[in-house]
């Protein structure tokens, strides 16, 4: 079919999905982005957050916490750092994908005392996954931060 495009979605410990998709919607580290059939050519960094396969079947879910995505006119290729499907995202689970945002921003702040740019991506990256829970309806318990 000329409008669908093929999704694969795989991380470190598994992969994810492959499915025959209408459109992928992508938490890109420049901004969001929708690829659909027809797209120009990208290869984007991605940052925490949902990403959203919309197919014939429905949309599935994903929380993401960063890693690349190749997008071409017939395929979205997307490699995870870490991936779970929405529906696996328990309360432990991300408490757990906070801390480790957590702890890098923690350890950034230690190691790169003078320098703002390393603290403040870390900041950011937790940020948006504090988002990223907040969006689904879990709770970051940011007074752990």
């Amino acid at each position: 079919m000329a409008d669908t495009l093929q999704f694969d979605l795989v991380s470190p410990e598994r992969k994810l999905a492959s499915v025959t998709a209408t459109e992928v919607r992508i938490p890109g580290t420049d901004g969001d982005l929708t690829a659909m059939a027809g797209h120009t050519p990208t290869i984007t960094t991605l940052r925490p957050g949902l990403l959203q396969v919309v197919h014939q079947g429905g949309t599935d879910d994903y929380v993401i916490s960063g890693g690349f995505a190749e997008i071409g006119p017939d395929s979205v290729s997307v490699l995870a750092e870490r991936a779970h499907p929405r529906g696996e995202v328990t309360q432990e689970v991300y408490e757990g994908m906070v801390e480790e945002f957590a702890s890098a921003h923690r350890d950034a702040q230690t190691r790169f005392e003078n320098e703002p740019g390393p603290v403040d991506d870390t900041a950011k990256l937790l940020a948006d996954m504090v988002a990223v829970g907040t969006h689904i309806g879990l709770d970051p318990k940011q007074s752990n931060f």
